[in-house]
């Protein structure tokens, strides 16, 4: 199967209705990836197969729990992911690459220019230590903390109304019973990626009302 059969079937299974343009830059994209991965050590996967799957299809996973979210900050994005696949997913979506390693943040700002993605910005910085203009609606993570600490250093970015998504494999009960005061558990939902075994859940944080 080629890349883009293997992509175009993953999007159907995932009940994704993206027009060809998207697709053709999401697949440049995992091409980039794959170019710079090389030097960088962007990621682990080295197949290409691995790559549409356990990349982009489980990045675009997260896609239909965004609801109508205008600011998305992807926090301790490494290789741009979920936030690069997401941005082509939704042009309207304003994604902030949050990423403290100069390497990755290098290879993010040259996936913006050479993918032409407008509304997408590169930080170069601690998570902590990054303060937006505007809050955001959604902040997102995929491999980056337990719950406790993903809340600790990324609360400050949400809007009052806002949502922390944080991606895990398991049902993370001890994460969920370690969360600090004031936060709380909305929803966990499981989610079934195209080609990618084992359990994957999106875990959606919120204030305490």
């Amino acid at each position: 199967m080629t890349s883009e059969e293997q992509l175009t079937r993953g999007l159907a299974a995932l009940g994704l209705d993206l027009p060809p343009s998207a697709q053709e830059k999401l697949l440049a994209f995992a091409a980039l990836l794959g170019k710079w991965n090389k030097v960088y050590n962007l990621t682990a996967l080295r197949d290409e197969q691995q790559v549409i799957s356990h990349h982009l299809l489980d990045s675009l996973a997260m896609l239909p729990h965004l609801g109508n979210a205008k600011r998305l900050a992807d926090i301790g994005s490494g290789g741009g992911l979920p936030g690069i696949p997401l941005a082509i997913a939704r042009p309207d979506l304003q994604v902030a690459l949050v990423e403290s390693n100069q390497k990755k943040s290098a290879f993010q700002q040259q996936a913006k220019i050479e993918l032409g993605l407008a509304n997408v910005s590169v930080h170069c910085e601690r998570v902590e230590a990054w303060r937006p203009e505007e809050k955001c609606d959604v902040v997102i993570s995929r491999a980056f903390s337990d719950l406790a600490e993903f809340v600790k250093l990324s609360g400050h970015l949400l809007a009052e109304d806002g949502a922390l998504l944080a991606m895990k494999g398991v049902h993370p009960y001890e994460e969920i019973a370690q969360l600090p005061a004031g936060w709380r558990v909305a929803e966990v939902i499981p989610l079934q990626v195209p080609g990618v075994e084992g359990a994957r859940h999106l875990v959606r944080v919120e204030r305490e009302p």
